[in-house]
């Protein structure tokens, strides 16, 4: 496969359009060209102590993520009403998710990221306490998770754009995929202890572990160096700032296409926890230790496609759309495998095709976005991806409740793959570019070339 490049052109706003590949462009002036050393960030003393803060909070997380589906399908021993609880968690990002964007570009990040995971330690203590003095019910969660959800608006964006004020634009993709790692290790570990106290003691310790948790994450906010930061130039207060991001993102195809495929991502690919508490509870028959198997299986998979992805360059388009088609494949593969330890197995390389894709995808958005639209766009972003999943939440969840989870699986899998195909024809046809088959050679040839040609 060749391809034959293009030349970049204006359109006209100002913002730069690649016509052959969108990403190559826009970030070959942001990074090197060159692999970098894979820990190369925690170099820097703040991002140190932003990874070291965040390496328990993010365990408490994925402990409570476990704890609270395991919670409700106890509750009510129904697939759809676990989907339910994503829905309360993530509707608030959906409604609010481009206004919290702006704030990130006008506000200190490292402020907003203080307050907004000290009211998501709030959620976890309140549901705790709940829980272990016996006065939990389906209606608390719901509401706990919706709290949740309120102070996720304001946590994404911060978050995400607050890895590029901690290590510079050089180190930035490194970065990232160091985040990746640490959240997929934490997957790795969380579901696991979760699996073990809820087994043991119940899910209120589960809880109240992830309340705990967010004291170190906010008190390494409160010991950072602010004079080593890299803060980007605060926006003024005015009228219309969302539809100016969301002109910004229009303009640029290098922010456009990986963004419209975070959008199937989301729906398809990030529910994976309503399918797998039906795998355990009604096709292996088992409980919490299973489910944590399971989870953790997916975890391995991710975490080593997350340190991968440490040391690769900035991603080209194509790249995103043959990873989406492989993670389709993979859950296609998962759906079609009945058998408990051939189903952990599937499910560590569902694991790394999650991760490398998420990575690869959250990489080329941070690296395309100018500073100060970065906020909005990251969360233009989340609204696509974490807005979408309450979506797919309760499609998968309904599917999984009348044709078991197998179905659910291949459903998703199969959507997958079909929107990397259209996606990346699309993707060609707008960049001028058509695919050439040669079936008179020795071998098939396929090449992309220019379609004037």
């Amino acid at each position: 496969m060749t391809l034959q490049k293009k030349t970049t052109a204006a359109d006209g706003s100002g913002y730069r359009r690649p016509i052959d590949d969108p990403l190559q462009e826009q970030t070959s002036t942001q990074i090197s060209g060159e692999r970098q050393h894979t820990f190369a960030s925690l170099k820097v003393r703040n991002y140190r102590l932003y990874y070291s803060g965040q390496a328990v909070s993010n365990i408490g997380t994925w402990m409570q993520r476990i704890a609270q589906d395991w919670l409700v399908l106890e509750l009510t021993n129904s697939p759809f009403a676990v989907g339910v609880t994503t829905v309360m968690q993530f509707a608030p990002t959906m409604v609010l998710g481009l206004w919290g964007g702006v704030l990130a570009d006008r506000y200190p990040k490292r402020t907003l990221l203080m307050w907004s995971q000290a009211a998501m330690g709030v959620m976890a203590g309140i549901i705790a306490v709940l829980t272990l003095t016996q006065n939990i019910s389906v209606a608390a969660i719901y509401a706990t998770a919706l709290g949740t959800g309120f102070a996720t608006v304001f946590n994404n964006p911060a978050r995400q754009a607050f890895v590029n004020e901690l290590v510079g634009p050089s180190l930035l993709a490194n970065a990232i995929a160091l985040n990746s790692a640490l959240f997929q290790a934490a997957r790795l570990l969380g579901p696991a202890l979760a699996g073990l106290l809820i087994t043991a003691v119940g899910s209120g310790w589960a809880f109240a572990f992830n309340a705990v948790s967010y004291i170190p994450s906010v008190g390494v906010l409160l010991l950072m160096r602010r004079s080593e930061l890299y803060p980007s130039k605060a926006i003024p207060r005015r009228a219309g700032q969302q539809i100016e991001g969301l002109r910004y993102v229009a303009k640029t195809p290098a922010l456009r296409w990986p963004i419209v495929l975070a959008l199937f991502t989301g729906i398809f690919g990030t529910n994976l926890a309503v399918m797998l508490t039906a795998y355990t509870k009604n096709v292996f028959h088992s409980g919490a230790g299973v489910y944590g198997l399971l989870n953790s299986a997916v975890a391995v998979g991710a975490v080593v496609g997350a340190v991968a992805a440490a040391g690769r360059r900035a991603p080209r388009m194509r790249a995103l759309f043959v990873a989406c088609g492989l993670f389709g494949l993979v859950n296609i593969a998962a759906g079609l495998t009945p058998w408990l330890w051939a189903f952990m197995a599937v499910l560590i390389v569902l694991g790394f095709c999650s991760t490398t894709l998420m990575t690869m995808t959250n990489t080329s958005v941070q690296l395309a976005a100018d500073p100060q639209f970065r906020g909005r766009v990251l969360s233009l972003f989340g609204l696509v991806l974490l807005g979408s999943t309450p979506v797919g939440s309760v499609m998968l969840g309904a599917i999984t409740e009348v044709w078991g989870p197998a179905a659910a699986m291949i459903s998703a899998g199969s959507v997958l793959v079909a929107a990397a195909v259209v996606l990346a024809w699309l993707v060609s046809r707008e960049s001028g570019l058509r695919l050439q088959v040669d079936m008179h050679r020795a071998a098939t040839h396929v090449r992309i070339v220019d379609s004037g040609h």
